[in-house]
């Protein structure tokens, strides 16, 4: 079947929204009709080279759809099912077969890998394979041939353009308070990065009743909107915020979540935990061989933490339905972040959420 699809080329330059084509879903895998996918982070620094993954390629992985058809074997799902994408896991490893998908012996290849298990992908043009299945999903194209351990099965009233971005971005800065950190009723957080997964740890941090909610960035609008959205207070991260911290805790934040990707806010989140406990959770993600400088004896004399998060901690067939439920009751409303775009625009929709102008792009694939 022939497919439209923003197609990554080589690293550094612009997508190329062209027809390719499309296998028929094999075993254990689906056929989604896309409706939306939301643009990440990941996305960007991928189709700039700053990730290994395998060219050309088509990328996204916050997809939302409709089953179009189903593999053989694939079990609980059926055509004309409304449905979210996610990250893809193994299902066999100790991580996985302890509840834990997120921290599958196999991530990097399932996810970054491009392509099946046994190399083979599910694009091609003019006979040319390119690489399909990034994160499972491959999303931005109007059909993705999705593994089954990707599929979140959704109720029929649900905004797909809504639930798009929730796969990934969205579960991961809510899921790093929720499922990670787990800061109890009147903690204080800190929250570097007012992007789309540190708006999302913001308004979770709102959820579970956290009562200084802090939120440091570089851009005006975003810590405008980060007030909006629940922070109690906000700082230019231009600024020293381990002192503006300590000056509205008096002596540090119990949590700290840094989703800017940004090893120079991840030193800030950790230092600005109070001492006797105070844990950090490191999200964002810079590019890859990035390392970070941290005063050691401060570390272990202040008794601090420091823990890496993956997509929140979040099994998506049950993480992404609580978050919808939230959204529901008007206490997510990740909706006030996201702007569409056709998808072939979606160059514009790259240089916008680059230049910090559109927190959240969602690509409309019809």
């Amino acid at each position: 079947m022939t497919i439209t699809a923003a197609v990554t080329e080589a690293a550094g330059e612009p997508f190329q929204v062209q027809e390719v084509d499309i296998e028929d879903p094999r075993a254990g895998e689906v056929l989604v009709r896309m409706a939306a996918s939301g643009i990440c982070h990941t996305d960007l620094l991928v189709s700039g080279g700053t990730f290994p993954t395998p060219l050309p390629v088509v990328l996204g992985h916050e997809g939302a759809g409709v089953v179009a058809a189903v593999g053989p074997g694939v079990i609980g799902l059926a055509e004309g099912d409304r449905v979210a994408l996610s990250y893809d896991s193994c299902g066999d490893c100790a991580s996985c077969a302890g509840g834990r998908p997120f921290h599958c012996h196999g991530f990097f290849m399932r996810n970054f890998g491009a392509a099946r298990e046994d190399g083979s992908t599910a694009l091609s043009k003019d006979g040319t394979p390119i690489h399909s299945h990034f994160f499972g999903q491959s999303s931005f194209a109007t059909h993705a041939v999705v593994p089954q351990a990707s599929v979140v099965k959704l109720d029929d009233d649900v905004p797909l353009e809504l639930v798009a971005p929730f796969g990934c971005g969205i579960q991961t800065g809510a899921g790093a308070v929720m499922n990670a950190l787990r800061p109890p009723p009147g903690s204080s957080i800190l929250v570097t990065g007012a992007g789309g997964v540190g708006l999302s740890a913001v308004m979770a941090a709102n959820v579970v009743g956290c009562t200084t909610i802090i939120a440091s960035d570089l851009r005006p609008a975003r810590l405008e909107l980060a007030r909006e959205l629940g922070a109690t207070h906000t700082i230019d991260a231009s600024g020293n915020v381990e002192e503006e911290v300590d000056a509205i805790t008096g002596g540090g934040v119990a949590y700290s979540v840094e989703a800017s990707g940004s090893t120079k806010a991840l030193r800030t989140a950790v230092d600005a935990l109070a001492p006797g406990g105070g844990v950090c959770g490191a999200v964002g993600a810079p590019p890859l061989g990035e390392e970070v400088s941290l005063d050691v004896n401060t570390l272990m004399g202040q008794g601090k933490t420091i823990r890496g998060v993956a997509e929140g901690e979040s099994v998506p067939r049950v993480f992404i339905p609580v978050l919808i439920e939230l959204w529901k009751a008007g206490k997510f409303p990740v909706d006030r972040m996201m702007r569409t775009y056709e998808l072939d625009a979606i160059n514009e929709a790259a240089e916008h959420a680059e230049q910090g102008e559109t927190i959240k792009p969602v690509l409309l694939m019809a």
